[in-house]
């Protein structure tokens, strides 16, 4: 299992973050996953062989409902 942290860049509210948290939460292999407005970090908890897959759709998701957030790797 492996925890990476992200930032993501141009969140603008908590609300925001809220749907993101939530959408993220929905794909099956996240088995953690905390998006903060404050800190402007996201947090993901996946198997290190479905890590991969899993990011690519976590950026679709933040593409399609924060058009303007962009993800950098700590």
């Amino acid at each position: 299992m492996a925890v990476r942290k992200y930032r993501i860049e141009e969140l603008d509210c908590a609300n925001c973050a809220a749907k993101l948290e939530d959408k993220i939460r929905r794909i099956p292999q996240v088995h953690l996953v905390t998006v903060n407005f404050f800190t402007q970090q996201l947090v993901l908890e996946v198997a290190d062989e479905e890590f991969d897959q899993v990011l690519q759709q976590v950026r679709k998701i933040i593409k399609r409902l924060e058009p303007g957030c962009v993800i950098v790797e700590q």
